[in-house]
């Protein structure tokens, strides 16, 4: 309370205070001090009256005078139930204050100097708080201006967030991808902790002289600062909701892609590298060398160098491009694309072998949203897989339920078994009713069965890769013997030899053993009675497979499968035999495609069981590939003219 309503309470005038001996000593400035100063000095613990310590009386009446001013504006607010309390108060006050002595008021005067000055501060919170408790603040109101825009777009899009037990709403799409489950850190934090996986980041990442929101990757203090590369994104058109784009060469870009080639056919690693000292942003460059790191057994110099690429390339991103929504598309058949799928699948990959199958899964999600009625690198080979080991049992059963109808996903071993496998998996887990555990054990039999019937070659070398001797019954039947192996398509080989060489580490579980054993002896007993089902998916097995689309092959020759490479045909090139991947990739001689233009025309890929012809573009002038540097370069560009013989 500022001296001047203190003499108001009091009802004395100004001037009118009583005195003690020896209060007309001279001040500071009488004695020829600086104003301000002798209150500071050594000579401040004689002080005895209360006028010394008053420097500026008329800064202190207009502090009063806005207090005053404040506590009028309070009262009006406050209402009349304010003022009765504070008229009621004011006798009390002069009451208490009458009997005191002189003494008394110069310590009251001196503790309340001090006060004085910090006044217009305590007013300022209490009305703050006054107005924070009766929910008039501006701020409270722009939050829920925000809480209720947010909320309306959420309903008119169709999202909504996960519920409490991790199950993903049934509104949700599909192929929703989430922003946290693109940074591998975020799964390694949830295993190890932040203390574990950062460690001494954060203070580094503060200094760093540059950051660029990502969401694909992060950008490393090792790497080169970022420049514009010459790669774009365009949008093309709209349809029904889903939008197409396409990257862009800049002519500049087309240049370094011309002196790639040139260093690809030198055989020589070290023109690559003299490359990205000039362009240490080139994508393609960044992918060559990634594969070199790789073959030389430098895992983290290749996936650093996979990261830098996405980097590159989400740099380029179109404002409007999104990559969670799922309506987003990318054209595989537009060469500049290309290397976007492929940077995508070897993160992808990196990820998995790292030990972040949930990131992996998302990223996964992201690949097969880019194009998910063709499928070009066909990640439904390997997307059951990442399921299963990130535990999202019911987004695999959801995909299942829904696809089936249309894209006959039972029609793959991988799926076949993998889906029974997640029923069964959800089946142990505690927290669902026995009426769900019941419906889940029922529908895992079920759809197992029917997986061993219509894939009866998968048994055999499931059991021999999780080290199993099966039974005398088993092992002596002619259904699942080496009959099944030898009579089955090419194609269907590899497919089981790829799925066989990735999950048979899922199957070694004791309880899931225990469980495959029961329905394969139910299954032995259906084949003996001659059930029409068995005969009927015999039937399938010989119409179908013939020969595997041009997106299988893709997959197989990217996961570096010894099992399922092997399983690749030969086909005729010039009169020689040479292997499928040769053909996709670039065997001696074959065109490579750069283009000219920003808008090169499409090229057709068939995705269907039976039919694999695609058609090229021309080349330019002199580009061709003879390297066996890279097995890589065909799939970025270009594939081989001729027809595929298989």
């Amino acid at each position: 309370m500022s001296r001047r309503a203190l003499r108001r309470l009091r009802g004395e005038q100004r001037g009118q205070e009583p005195l003690e001996p020896g209060a007309l000593r001279l001040g500071p400035e009488e004695a020829g001090e600086e104003p301000g100063r002798g209150r500071r000095g050594p000579e401040r613990g004689g002080v005895s009256n209360l006028y010394e310590l008053i420097t500026n009386e008329e800064l202190e009446d207009d502090l009063g005078s806005k207090e005053e001013r404040a506590e009028s504006r309070l009262n009006e607010q406050d209402g009349p139930g304010n003022n009765e309390e504070a008229e009621t108060g004011k006798p009390e006050s002069d009451g208490q204050r009458a009997g005191e002595d002189t003494q008394q008021q110069d310590q009251t005067v001196t503790k309340l100097q001090p006060v004085s000055a910090n006044k217009p501060r305590k007013k300022k919170k209490k009305r703050k708080n006054k107005r924070t408790a009766a929910g008039e603040t501006p701020e409270d109101d722009d939050l829920e201006d925000i809480d209720s825009i947010l909320e309306k777009m959420e309903d008119s899009s169709g999202l909504s967030y996960e519920t409490k037990s991790g199950v993903i709403a049934e509104s949700r799409p599909l192929l929703y991808v989430e922003h946290r489950n693109l940074n591998p850190e975020t799964e390694l934090k949830r295993y190890f902790g932040a203390r574990a996986v950062l460690g001494d980041q954060r203070p580094r990442q503060r200094q760093r002289p540059y950051s660029r929101s990502t969401w694909l990757t992060a950008p490393k203090n090792t790497w080169p600062r970022y420049s514009k590369t010459g790669i774009a994104m365009r949008l093309l058109e709209t349809r029904r909701g889903v939008q197409h784009f396409t990257f862009e060469h800049h002519r500049e870009y087309q240049q370094v892609q011309f002196r790639f080639l040139d260093a690809v056919e030198s055989l020589d690693p070290n023109n690559i590298v003299l490359l990205l000292q000039m362009n240490p942003y080139h994508v393609d460059s960044l992918l060559q060398l990634s594969e070199v790191c790789r073959m030389q057994e430098d895992q983290e110099m290749a996936r650093d160098l996979v990261e830098r690429a996405l980097y590159s390339l989400e740099c380029a991103f179109h404002p409007v491009f999104s990559l969670t929504s799922g309506t987003s598309r990318l054209d595989y058949r537009r060469p500049e694309n290309r290397a976007f799928y492929l940077s995508l699948f070897k993160h992808m990959i990196f990820l998995e072998k790292r030990g972040c199958p949930r990131t992996a899964l998302e990223f996964c999600k992201l690949i097969l949203s880019l194009d998910p009625e063709t499928d070009p690198l066909c990640v439904l080979l390997l997307i059951d897989l990442l399921s299963l080991r990130a535990r999202e049992y019911a987004f695999l059963t959801r995909m299942f339920q829904e696809w089936e109808g249309h894209r006959n996903l039972s029609q793959l071993p991988n799926f076949a078994f993998s889906v029974p496998l997640a029923y069964f998996l959800l089946s142990q887990q505690e927290e669902l009713s026995e009426a769900e555990l019941s419906q889940a054990r029922e529908r895992a039999a079920h759809l197992l069965q029917h997986a061993l019937i219509m894939f009866p070659s998968v048994l055999m070398p499931l059991l021999d890769h999780c080290s199993v001797q099966p039974d005398s019954r088993v092992a002596s039947h002619s259904f699942f013997g080496l009959q099944a192996q030898i009579s089955q398509p090419p194609a269907l080989n590899q497919l089981v030899s790829l799925y066989i060489g990735r999950t048979h580490s899922l199957w070694k579980d004791p309880a899931i053993m225990a469980w495959l054993e029961t329905n394969v002896h139910e299954v032995l007993q259906r084949v003996d009675t001659s059930e029409p089902v068995v005969e009927e998916f015999a039937q399938k097995r010989k119409v179908r497979y013939q020969s595997a689309p041009r997106n299988i092959s893709r997959h197989v020759i990217l996961s570096e499968l010894k099992e399922a490479t092997a399983a690749l045909p030969l086909v005729s090139k010039n009169g020689a035999l040479c292997p499928v991947s040769r053909v996709l990739h670039g065997p001696p001689g074959a065109p490579l495609v750069l283009p000219a233009s920003p808008h090169p025309p499409a090229l057709s890929d068939q995705a269907q069981w039976g039919s694999s012809t695609e058609t090229d573009i021309a080349p330019p002038p002199g580009v061709s590939c003879t390297s066996l540097l890279s097995p890589l370069l065909h799939c970025l560009w270009g594939t081989h003219r001729e027809p595929l013989l298989w």
